[in-house]
């Protein structure tokens, strides 16, 4: 699907480039009958565009299936995740290192439009608050499953961190330590 993507943008930038630096200065002097590469640059820009759009189509409806068929995996229990760098009754008896879950995550523009109108009467931009939801789901089931292929049994220090990359993309980083138990018992 990538390779399809990436064919369809090489065909939109290639057909938008020629229609707008070389087909568009030729045209002026000329009268208004496209020649046939000129047609085909275009025919490339729109197809590109349909191209592209199509796979990300396709991209989004099986990230959504694959959301839904994981939605419970991560159980408690599963891999320990804390903010603290103690645990209460368990001590640490080996340091696995650092894990971390990184995802860059956008809403689709009607999305950021209806955002962009919340923005201008006020209260709550809950499309971008579901966006960030799912991004830290998406960015922390990665780092737990960096600590399981370390068999770690917790993730201590976890934080987040977040960036804007483009308009209503942001990058999400969650990281830790992972580590394991002490599987004696510590008395209080």
């Amino acid at each position: 699907m990538k390779l399809i993507r990436l064919i369809g943008s090489l065909a939109f930038v290639l057909g938008l480039f020629i229609v707008i630096f070389i087909g568009i200065p030729w045209e002026v002097h000329r009268n208004l009958e496209l020649t046939w590469w000129l047609k085909l640059a275009i025919y490339g820009f729109l197809g590109g565009i349909l191209v592209v759009l199509i796979t990300i189509a396709f991209e989004q409806k099986k990230f959504t299936a694959e959301e839904e068929k994981t939605k419970d995996e991560y159980l408690p229990g599963d891999v320990l995740i804390l903010n603290t760098d103690e645990i209460p009754g368990k001590k640490v008896a080996r340091i696995l290192g650092l894990v971390q879950g990184h995802t860059i995550y956008a809403i689709w523009i009607g999305k950021d439009l209806s955002a962009i109108i919340r923005l201008i009467l006020g209260g709550e931009l809950i499309e971008y608050a579901e966006m960030m939801g799912k991004a830290r789901k998406v960015a922390t089931e990665r780092m737990i499953e960096e600590a399981k292929k370390l068999g770690a049994d917790a993730i201590i220090n976890v934080r987040f961190m977040t960036t804007s990359v483009i308009g209503s993309a942001a990058e999400l980083l969650a990281y830790g330590t992972a580590v394991n138990f002490d599987q004696t018992k510590i008395e209080a």
